[in-house]
């Protein structure tokens, strides 16, 4: 397998980092956050859901569950009733666990560490 060289690699980043600086969507709320548990939200979300059904669904599920913590202490049918609309129910199922999880196993935070996670 041939190694890539740094100088394209370089070249490779210039270009994505000018496309997303000419083109990216940067009005989107989670583009403005470095909020784990908000970025995971936006994550699961976006997942083979169109952009523009996110944006609002984000914004409310985020009202209604603010934090890690709280989405993790409510029963899935309030989570399966703030995504009604998103369809694919599992990803908000999985949310739910996950929060869950973290809040039992994490003192509430997003761990840093990836092995954390698994």
């Amino acid at each position: 397998m041939k190694k890539i060289s740094t100088q394209k690699i370089r070249a490779f980043r210039k270009i994505v980092y000018e496309h997303y600086r000419a083109h990216g969507r940067h009005h989107l709320p989670w583009r403005k956050t470095t909020n784990p548990y908000r970025i995971l939200v936006s994550e699961i979300m976006l997942q083979q859901t169109q952009v523009e059904r996110v944006e609002k669904k984000y914004r409310e599920f985020l009202k209604i569950f603010p934090t890690l913590k709280s989405l993790a202490h409510v029963p899935l049918a309030d989570v399966l009733r703030t995504w009604q609309g998103l369809g694919y129910n599992r990803r908000a199922k999985m949310l739910h666990l996950a929060a869950r999880e973290v809040v039992k196993n994490h003192t509430d935070r997003m761990p840093r560490d990836f092995d954390a996670l698994t």
